[in-house]
């Protein structure tokens, strides 16, 4: 639904913005097909399908880490986008356009494709069946070979550790300079009297920066117990095929609440953003309406 509604382009959003919004409601969408549908119910809940034969248990494990790094550099380029709408107006008109989007938006799909290929080499069969593999636990030597373990940290660095510095340091600046030019535009426009005066440009402004921060604190508050959890990985250096119990829940809880981040975003859509809002009632009215009509029609 927010596909569709964010695709018309009636939402009052520049095109780059709606790209960059619509690239982020697709890979959450794809997100939760693969991660929650296939991954988390079919695979536990549906045990023998085909879903457990190695090649294809490996190939959905590649899919699962593009898809969720897909999504998180999405919300990077949005938010460095915004950064350079709000903060630097000389590369404002080159950079926040239509074209750029789609071509920084192919630009990480092609990247993280491709980076994580070797996801598929990380599996093996834990038992044959017929001549069929089976199964898909990690090579021993994923954790003690020095490629497979350089790898799990280039890993590691681009998803979550680099979005996460990022976007933190685009919001720290971002707030920086709308205070600055907050301040001095007041003075210029005389707000410092009683009289109140609107002014469309900070108006506009705000309203950016409601979506900006809504969609960056959101990942940064789901993402954050799972940054916690690799700290306390690296740090205690804990083996990951001897995870305690607690360390086990805390580590499905960060899971849980990275996925979840898959899913907040078209309500954030909806509380931030009056237009959407008036585009999906009347997504949700055109059905019923039509279908009164349609009666209304036949008793004549």
């Amino acid at each position: 639904m927010a596909i569709m509604i964010l695709s018309r382009g009636k939402c009052g959003l520049s095109v780059c913005t709606t790209r960059y919004l619509v690239a982020m409601a697709a890979a959450d969408l794809w997100s939760i097909i693969i991660t929650v549908i296939i991954w988390r119910i079919i695979f536990y809940y549906i045990p023998g399908s085909i879903l457990e034969v190695t090649p294809v248990c490996a190939v959905i494990a590649g899919l699962f880490l593009f898809i969720t790094d897909c999504s998180v550099w999405f919300t990077v380029a949005f938010s460095f986008d915004r950064f350079i709408a709000i903060c630097c107006n000389k590369w404002k008109a080159k950079y926040c356009s239509g074209k750029v989007a789609a071509v920084v938006l192919a630009t990480v799909c092609i990247l993280f494709c491709c980076k994580n290929v070797p996801v598929y080499f990380t599996l093996e069969a834990e038992k044959l069946v017929d001549g069929v593999p089976w199964g898909c636990p990690r090579k021993p030597g994923y954790f003690t070979e020095p490629g497979w373990v350089a790898y799990d940290c280039l890993d590691k660095v681009l998803c979550p550790l680099l979005p996460f510095a990022l976007i933190l340091l685009l919001n720290a600046l971002t707030v920086r300079h709308i205070l600055v030019a907050n301040k001095i535009r007041k003075r210029l426009r005389g707000h410092g009297t009683e009289e109140k005066i609107s002014d469309p440009e900070m108006e506009s402004r705000r309203k950016s920066v409601i979506l900006l921060f809504a969609l960056s604190g959101n990942f940064i508050l789901l993402w954050l117990v799972y940054v916690i959890y690799f700290f306390h990985y690296v740090i205690a250096q804990i083996d990951p095929e001897h995870d305690t119990d607690s360390t086990f829940i805390f580590q499905q809880i960060s899971f849980m609440l990275l996925t979840l981040s898959c899913c907040t975003n078209t309500f954030i859509y909806a509380v931030t953003q009056t237009k959407f809002r008036e585009q999906l009632q009347s997504a949700l009215k055109y059905p019923i309406i039509t279908i009164i009509q349609l009666g209304m029609v036949r008793n004549r």
